[in-house]
Order: C-alpha cells, then structure tokens, then sequence
C-alpha cells in the first residue's frame, strides 16, 4: 500500500530532493526564519497554551461535572474570602 499524494512537510523542516544549491539555501532560510519565528512568538505560544489548557478542563468536567461543580463553588469561595479578607483589612 502505497501514498501517491506527497506528504506534508513542516513549516520549519527542509524538503528533500533539491538539488539545486541556491534553492536548497532558500529552503533552509525559510525553515530557519519559520523555527525562529514559532520560538519567538511568545503571545502565540501562550494563546496556545491557554487553549490547550480550556480543552484540557472542559474535558475533565465532561467526565466529571460533580468535580468540576466543586472546583468552581471552592474557587468562588476562595476570590470571596480574599475579597473579605481586602476590604476588611482596608476599613481597619
């Protein structure tokens, strides 16, 4: 069993069988300008973290909305007892 369509290739990796020098330097240009600007783009990278991490939890709370349900009351009770904790250091 064999692929006749190409497979893809990576932004950031050179394709093989070029022969000609000057395209084969042009490649690696690109792949090297495309590696630097995935590392370099920290808002992106963190973008994709944040959905990574929104899918991550709406996973879990799929499996488990009793959790999730408890996860969110302790996180409000937390932010409402930081907010009493604030204020009332304030008026003091």
């Amino acid at each position: 069993m064999s692929i006749d369509r190409p497979v893809p290739v990576p932004r950031t990796a050179v394709p093989l069988g070029i022969t000609d020098p000057v395209e084969s330097a042009r490649a690696e240009l690109k792949a090297a300008l495309a590696a630097i600007e995935v590392k370099a783009n920290v808002p992106r990278r963190a973008s994709d973290a944040v959905d990574r991490a929104v899918s991550d939890v709406r996973a879990k709370a799929r499996q488990n909305p009793a959790a999730a349900a408890a996860a969110v009351a302790g996180v409000a009770v937390a932010v409402g007892l930081a907010v009493w904790g604030i204020v009332n250091a304030y008026t003091r």
